[in-house]
């Protein structure tokens, strides 16, 4: 069996009349890294707030699911959710989706925000709506074709047009 990093670094320490300590790494158990908290106060049979990080086996679930009126949680539904994938009234988070939504990849009924933006009034890296701004974007201005944005400075001290 050839000799490994470790065996040599053990036979050495062992050689030695010090004595090394190194430290354990601290177990994580699943259970703490699971964050259920709701509110006892409801409103149409939804509970005004809720956070939910984490596995809950005994529900089954993979990923934390907050359902509440204002929702945090790997996954959050509510009227204002915050969480990895959100659907909401308001949303913010990784996938939002809502009215107005907030997020890497983001698509809403009035207004979204993010690096992936779909929504009448859209603006990110890459934005489609009626009025829509970004690093590339397409509008209906612009005809429906996709536009690369023109810094200001560009457009007062060189003197060009849009670029197609």
């Amino acid at each position: 069996m050839p000799k490994t990093r470790n065996t040599k670094h053990k036979r050495r320490l062992s050689n030695t009349k010090a004595t090394v300590r190194i430290p354990a790494r601290r177990a994580v158990s699943p259970a703490s890294r699971t964050v259920r908290k709701r509110s006892k106060m409801e409103l149409a049979g939804l509970p005004l707030w809720e956070v939910a990080r984490g596995p809950d086996h005994d529900r089954g679930e993979r990923h934390g699911h907050a359902r509440a009126w204002f929702a945090v949680g790997d996954v959050a539904d509510g009227v204002v959710a915050i969480g990895g994938i959100a659907r909401g009234i308001v949303s913010v988070g990784g996938l939002a989706a809502g009215v107005v939504a907030l997020g890497g990849i983001s698509a809403g009924l009035v207004a979204a925000l993010g690096g992936v933006a779909l929504a009448p009034y859209a603006m990110g890296g890459l934005a489609a709506g009626a009025v829509a701004r970004g690093g590339v974007f397409a509008s209906v201005a612009t005809g429906g074709r996709l536009r690369r944005a023109v810094p200001q400075w560009r457009r007062v001290f060189c003197d060009t047009q849009d670029p197609s």
